[in-house]
């Protein structure tokens, strides 16, 4: 079979440490703590998982390879600038994004307020209407790095559709 499958989907996971002192950033909004996590760029995990969902459905690598941790450039960047960028791999690729669907997992602060805001912040880096993005926010249940509050971690999983011509 030569020609490109019409559906491809894509997994994607990301883990930060808890820093105190940085912003915590989520699907590109700010969300008050008193913490933050650890990163080169923002270390919006929830997009950084997105992300590479992305890339692994279109087969264009990760997110590594497309925003190395060891270019300066990338220095406290804004982690929706990589989405928007990987958004446009996708579509020259011939693939659009039909859904998304992910979870953030992190003991605190509780996110339910927020799911909203995370959810039109995501759609629109992405160009998607937001009701095709998904977030939902879980607990360790203080099991393990997330769990004890030393980390946090996120998970995502998209579906491309081949676009026409």
């Amino acid at each position: 079979m030569n020609e490109s499958p019409t559906m491809r989907v894509g997994q994607g996971w990301d883990v930060h440490r808890i820093a105190p002192g940085r912003p915590l950033i989520l699907g590109g909004v700010q969300v008050p703590s008193d913490f933050g996590l650890e990163g080169h760029s923002d270390a919006d995990v929830l997009s950084h998982a997105i992300t590479d969902a992305l890339l692994g459905a279109a087969a264009l690598g990760d997110i590594g390879m497309h925003f190395p941790d060891t270019d300066p450039q990338w220095k406290n960047g804004d982690s929706l600038v990589f989405l928007r960028h990987v958004c446009g791999l996708v579509s020259a690729a011939g693939y659009g994004i039909v859904n998304v669907d992910s979870t953030v997992i992190i003991e605190r602060p509780k996110l339910k307020d927020f799911r909203l805001q995370i959810r039109e912040s995501l759609a629109n880096a992405m160009g998607l209407p937001p009701d095709r993005i998904s977030v939902k926010f879980k607990t360790a249940e203080r099991v393990g790095p997330v769990g004890e509050g030393r980390s946090a971690e996120s998970q995502a999983i998209v579906l491309l559709l081949a676009t026409a011509g």
